[in-house]
């Protein structure tokens, strides 16, 4: 067999352990969310979002500990915020009786707006670092606290915010786990987490031999490749969350998993011995941070405008949007990234 044939069907059984092991730990997440009883959008917020960003947290730590490959970290972390909103689009397909914006509680504007702010503080410091302005404790970047500030503001505020606002919950009545203790729910939440950080651990590993193979740029790799595999799980869980009428804490798990991400690039940082972390990758994942953005806002814009009519009976236009930024920046990615 080819090295070439081997690397690539090593990938593919990453994205099965990860897809299999996060359908799991999201089910099982949502059982212990049941039993101790937390509301949907606020389990879909922290529990499935910090859960189902799992893959991203190792795959990153693995990145700059083991592998010494930031750029798949970082690549990772923000392709994984562009691609967990392209998931808003299969939502959007999938959820025929109306429109998702239309659906959908304005109160993820607050998250994604966090979003914005802190996808930001990553993009304007990849792109000062480049310009040889690197504000540093150490080896850690300034930044870094700051992320960690924000981040746990935007949990703090989300939480007082759905507090006020908790007549509004539609999804958490309903008993779905009556067979399932709480007991049983936490060993096989910990089992498939275990299998998790297998995974993900080997990641960053197969991304850095199918650049070197296929002679793509390590940001391109992390970025789409490693991204994808990674946000498996955030794909799964929405569209059970979907399924089952849980459309609020599926976007609630989106919104959230970007938040979360954010604060993986701190933690990276954090663990990256050689400097600050944003100062030894490419400029090109700064357009990554841009697309991100400007994908949240769109984003934005349709929670608030909640426009009802959808393109040729599939989404509507803010989804065509999001995909059309997407594409864009993976060409981008494609054509400049090293």
């Amino acid at each position: 067999m080819s090295p070439l044939v081997l690397v690539w069907l090593e990938f593919l059984l990453c994205l099965v352990l990860i897809g299999f092991a996060g359908v799991k730990l999201s089910r099982y997440g949502d059982v212990i969310a049941e039993k101790t009883g937390m509301s949907g959008t606020w389990v879909g917020l922290v529990l499935l979002a910090t859960v189902t960003s799992l893959p991203e947290l190792i795959t990153g730590i693995s990145s700059v500990t083991i592998a010494n490959v930031p750029n798949i970290a970082i690549g990772d972390a923000l392709g994984s915020c562009v691609f967990n909103l392209l998931i808003i689009v299969v939502v959007d397909f999938l959820h025929r009786k109306e429109s998702v914006y239309t659906r959908a509680r304005q109160g993820h504007i607050l998250s994604a707006g966090f979003g914005v702010v802190l996808i930001g503080l990553v993009g304007v410091n990849i792109l000062l670092s480049q310009q040889g302005v690197d504000l540093a404790f150490f080896h850690v970047g300034l930044y870094t606290p700051v992320i960690m500030l924000f981040y746990l503001l935007a949990m703090r505020t989300v939480f007082r915010y759905e507090q006020e606002h908790r007549e509004a919950y539609t999804e958490e009545s309903v008993k779905r786990y009556p067979k399932v203790t709480l007991q049983q729910a936490v060993v096989r939440y910990v089992a498939a987490g275990l299998v998790v950080v297998a995974a993900a651990t080997w990641l960053p590993f197969i991304g850095d031999t199918l650049a070197q193979q296929m002679g793509w740029h390590k940001s391109f790799v992390g970025t789409l490749l490693v991204a994808f595999a990674t946000s498996v799980p955030e794909l799964v869980v929405t569209i059970a969350a979907v399924r089952i009428g849980a459309l609020d804490m599926a976007l609630a798990n989106l919104f959230g998993s970007n938040l979360f991400d954010m604060g993986i690039v701190a933690i990276d940082d954090l663990l990256y011995r050689q400097g600050p972390i944003l100062a030894a990758v490419t400029p090109i994942h700064a357009v990554t941070a841009v697309s991100a953005i400007v994908m949240t806002g769109t984003a934005i814009i349709g929670l608030l405008y909640r426009p009802k009519g959808r393109v040729l009976r599939t989404v509507g236009w803010i989804s065509i949007f999001l995909v059309v930024m997407y594409l864009a920046n993976s060409y981008a990615l494609y054509l400049h990234g090293a």
